[in-house]
């Protein structure tokens, strides 16, 4: 039994890893979520908060009626919950017909010059629904996650030493940093990969993964994290119910044949009523919540995790959208330089609490200062940007000059006016000028050579129209690429990104702490569980919806669905995207 101790440790450290490595990987897979399933970004984040709707559902009653039945195995039950979550949100891929936005290999006169499209012959597409699967999935994965945080930390803390908890716990959360690093990189690995690979030929595949039409093997890396989420929860059956206090003499009778004797969860095997443990609920909580400290902490976390939330969901989107990375680089990046840092600084968070044996009082300066300090630095992300990519209609007229236009009629004008345009495509080629067109036909060209992604397009009358700089009459397939002066801001930006996180984990430990010291021992699990629950409630659930409402409101062109339904957004106003971001994050961090 002296080894179950390290045993629990380390198990638990592999069930943070799993279950992060699930969770950050499904924010990885957020771009491509909203591609393959035609969403806009505030449904899209209604199913990044599915997860925190399920943690909702059972949070509380887990941690308050968990802590006195069978903690291991209730944290063994939810990573097999987890792992069929995850599964089940991969599922519908194979009930979907192929990814269709791939560029025809050969352009016709007819392709070039498109008709409008009336949908009297619409029929909707049999997968249009099937997001409401990857909706139940996450849920599910958040139940199974309920248990997993609050009866594993109270477990620790109930047998070891107060000097040695808050390192074991630092060494837990920084064991746990190391499953989105690995989640970011599965992500980054998945989003290369096309969506149907397996089922169709690679060479068929016109389209980069640059294109905002690009749909990576998004499903692909929920089966892993589902396999990786069965063997994390296998070790928790074997452990016992509860250990004995570090530096105490081990009594014989504490032994794993008295283990096995409460090997049930169920409550007629235990001496403690399910009926005893309710009546204490009501009076522990009002207890719990009228600690000045405990309260005030709790409203700090909300805005906190308010912010937190919104940038972690759409961070790699930020990158995509105002720096023109593809999905596949904004996750390895994330994966391997933001992260990292995270995971040493709240490492070292946790040592100088041990080192020094910082009080509640010195690590709460600890934690403000270093608040204080990443907030100030993320005020230098308003200086690092690119700006809007010229579109013709949509951030240029057609003539060059600068002009933000959200209305379809823009994208009309008198060199395409006879070619009977559809202005709901979105089929980009680029101008010698450095001017993008929405498609072919917008752009006026009636020839095209070459085949795929060597396409070429001749004879094309709106490049004839003033502008700044004469272009060719000819066009070649995607979207014009960024200037250098957008490579020299993405520096920028991921170096403050790195600092501003090294210097806010410093703080996560000794907050913590906080939490876990400021009130009394037996109301220690009930008030980590109360904390999740007001995060997911206040935070976790609405951020990502209103982070992507946000987002939507400064989209200048929607994608378009079968049936003429608005899709996902294809083009961003890049200004104004980061300003709206920006502020609100810099809003919360300021509370």
């Amino acid at each position: 039994t002296r080894h179950c101790a390290k045993i629990f440790i380390v198990a638990l450290s592999f069930a943070y890893f799993s279950k992060t490595l699930s969770g950050t990987y499904m924010k990885s897979a957020i771009t491509q979520i909203e591609r393959r399933f035609d969403l806009s970004s505030s449904v899209v984040g209604l199913i990044d908060g599915s997860f925190e709707m399920g943690n909702l559902l059972f949070l509380a009653v887990v941690s308050h009626f968990g802590a006195r039945l069978h903690r291991p195995r209730l944290i063994g039950m939810g990573c097999f919950l987890m792992a069929i979550g995850s599964a089940l949100t991969g599922l519908p891929h194979f009930f979907m017909r192929q990814w269709y936005p791939m560029v025809p290999n050969n352009y016709s006169n007819a392709h070039i010059q498109s008709s409008n499209n009336t949908g009297t012959d619409c029929v909707k597409d049999t997968g249009s629904s099937m997001w409401i699967y990857v909706f139940l999935g996450n849920a599910l994965r958040g139940i199974g996650e309920t248990p997993v945080t609050p009866l594993g930390i109270s477990y620790i803390d109930d047998f070891a030493k107060a000097e040695n908890s808050a390192f074991y716990i630092a060494c837990l959360q920084t064991i746990m940093l190391l499953g989105p690093m690995f989640g970011f990189l599965l992500g980054s690995m998945c989003a290369k990969l096309y969506v149907d690979i397996g089922f169709v030929s690679v060479d068929s595949v016109t389209i980069t993964p640059q294109d905002a039409r690009w749909v990576g093997a998004w499903w692909l890396g929920f089966f892993v994290s589902s396999a990786i989420l069965v063997l994390a929860g296998v070790p928790f059956w074997f452990l016992p119910r509860s250990l004995p206090i570090q530096g105490e003499e081990w009594n014989e009778n504490f032994n794993v044949d008295q283990s096995n004797k409460e090997q049930s969860v169920l409550p007629n095997t235990h001496s403690v009523k399910l009926a005893n443990i309710s009546k204490g609920f009501l009076p522990s909580l009002k207890k719990l919540l009228c600690t000045p400290a405990y309260f005030l902490l709790l409203c700090g976390i909300v805005l906190k995790f308010n912010s937190f939330i919104g940038l972690l969901t759409f961070k790699a989107k930020y990158m995509e959208q105002q720096f023109g990375q593809s999905a596949s680089r904004a996750n390895f990046l994330i994966g391997v330089l933001i992260l990292p840092v995270v995971a040493v600084g709240i490492f070292l968070g946790g040592l100088l609490m041990k080192r020094y044996k910082l009080s509640v009082v010195a690590g709460a300066q600890l934690s403000f200062i270093t608040s204080l300090t990443a907030f100030l630095l993320l005020l230098f992300h308003f200086s690092t940007k690119c700006d809007n990519v010229p579109v013709a209609g949509l951030t240029v007229s057609y003539n060059g000059t600068p002009e933000i236009s959200h209305d379809e009629h823009s994208l009309m004008s008198q060199c395409n006016q006879d070619c009977s345009c559809s202005t709901s495509e979105w089929d980009p080629v680029c101008s010698d000028s450095g001017i993008t067109y929405v498609s072919p036909c917008l752009a006026g060209c009636t020839s095209s050579t070459g085949q795929g992604k060597n396409t070429v397009f001749h004879n094309c009358s709106c490049v004839l129209t003033p502008s700044p700089v004469e272009g060719s009459r000819s066009m070649s397939l995607g979207q014009c690429p960024r200037g250098p002066g957008c490579t020299r801001s993405f520096t920028s930006y991921m170096a403050v990104s790195v600092l501003s996180s090294f210097i806010n984990s410093l703080g996560t430990t000794p907050g913590y702490m906080i939490t876990i010291r400021c009130i009394t021992p037996e109301l220690k699990s009930l008030a980590l569980g109360i904390q999740t629950l007001v995060m997911r409630i206040l935070g976790g659930i609405p951020a990502p919806v209103y982070f992507g409402a946000l987002i939507d409101s400064t989209c200048l062109k929607w994608g378009v669905k079968g049936c003429g339904h608005r899709g996902a957004c294809r083009m961003y106003d890049s200004n104004m995207y980061r300003c709206v971001c920006l502020l609100v994050i810099t809003h919360y961090c300021l509370y």
